[in-house]
């Protein structure tokens, strides 16, 4: 029964350290998130070493306190669902052996759960009603991919980034702008400040790559290229503040338009192939908190009378509750691993999906 289902779940693929147990019937019963970003800020991005020794340092008190929220122990458990990757692989294997050690101490199944997946299911945790299939676009730090989710571990690519992620694009142009990092959020905030959006828009102009053609890929490596070359040939060589907020509303925008021009020929072929009455477009990942791109793809989804979902906020960021409940998914079915499963610094949803030309690793 499903109400007697719950899947202790371990994150620990990047920067997040995070442990959390969901219930069969979708109740978060406890999510515990311990974020990384001071110990990376002066860096201006992850390193793995330190990453990975902040997760050693806390996992356990962390799957201690998630079981003391849920008020359960580990007698209670049914499984124990950890991330084995994609991501640094330092960090994946410090939750992935924690998981495996749990399930072995207490006799309990383990399941390795590729993190993209965990995104990928989050909308049936927090909306029962949304049924396979639907279109995911799943946008994080490192993934930029249009998937169809037909089921766990039944994934159709049909769109993948050619260069960077769209996350990456963020990070590496608020950088040149000389915001802090994160620069995600540090973009979304400071590009409200934009006092005139037209003007912003004709100042800097930026490309929008892909735009109007044919497929699902993207490519950001254009729209970075365009951030620097206009912060190198300011009139004084100075950013002012005014520079910066005009700078990141029209980059913004600019990613929102793109992604949404991608979505529309997704949802295209989406209909054509699938002929549902209730198709649903998800955004997933890290990105997706971006409320510019989810008011762009919502307006998308009203125009193409199709279904737009986007997970809560805490949710988008990496979190152990997606990780268990992707875990609940597959006990579901009896997809479980043993305990010899190898962790995976590249895990690919579709590993049938042709290798598209110019795309790196991450792809």
């Amino acid at each position: 029964m499903n109400d007697t289902i719950h899947i202790l779940g371990i994150e620990t693929s990047c920067d997040e350290t995070s442990a959390a147990i969901v219930s069969g019937k979708g109740e978060i019963l406890s999510n515990l998130v311990l974020s990384q970003l001071e110990e990376h800020r002066a860096f201006g991005g992850v390193v793995p070493e330190i990453a990975a020794r902040a997760h050693l340092d806390h996992l356990d008190t962390l799957i201690k306190g998630a079981l003391d929220d849920s008020g359960l122990n580990f007698k209670e458990i049914t499984a124990v669902a950890a991330t084995s990757g994609p991501g640094l692989i330092g960090g994946v294997m410090i939750g992935m052996v924690a998981g495996k050690a749990i399930a072995a101490a207490h006799d309990i199944p383990f399941l390795g759960i590729n993190h993209l997946e965990g995104h990928a299911l989050t909308p049936r945790l927090t909306d029962p009603e949304i049924t396979f299939p639907y279109l995911l676009l799943l946008i994080s730090g490192g993934h930029t991919q249009i998937l169809v989710v037909e089921g766990p571990g039944q994934y159709k690519r049909w769109g993948t980034t050619l260069d960077d992620a769209a996350g990456e694009c963020f990070d590496k142009s608020a950088k040149i702008m000389g915001l802090p990092y994160p620069g995600g959020p540090e973009v979304q905030k400071i590009a409200l400040e934009c006092l005139d959006p037209k003007a912003a828009k004709v100042r800097f102009p930026l490309p929008k790559p892909l735009k109007g053609r044919e497929g699902c890929d993207f490519s950001f490596s254009g729209l970075k290229t365009a951030m620097r070359n206009h912060v190198e040939h300011l009139p004084e060589g100075d950013l002012k503040r005014e520079d910066i907020r005009d700078l990141a509303y029209t980059f913004q925008s600019t990613m929102a338009e793109v992604l949404k021009d991608r979505c529309n020929n997704a949802i295209e072929r989406f209909k054509d192939t699938y002929k549902m009455k209730e198709p649903t477009l998800v955004v997933s990942g890290g990105v997706a908190a971006n409320s510019a791109i989810r008011a762009a793809l919502e307006g998308l989804c009203v125009k193409k009378d199709m279904r737009f979902y986007a997970p809560p906020l805490s949710l988008c960021q990496d979190n152990a509750a997606m990780i268990a409940w992707a875990g609940v998914e597959r006990y579901r079915l009896g997809l479980v691993d043993s305990l010899d499963f190898k962790a995976r610094p590249r895990w690919p949803l579709d590993p049938s999906a042709p290798p598209r030309h110019g795309a790196g690793v991450k792809a």
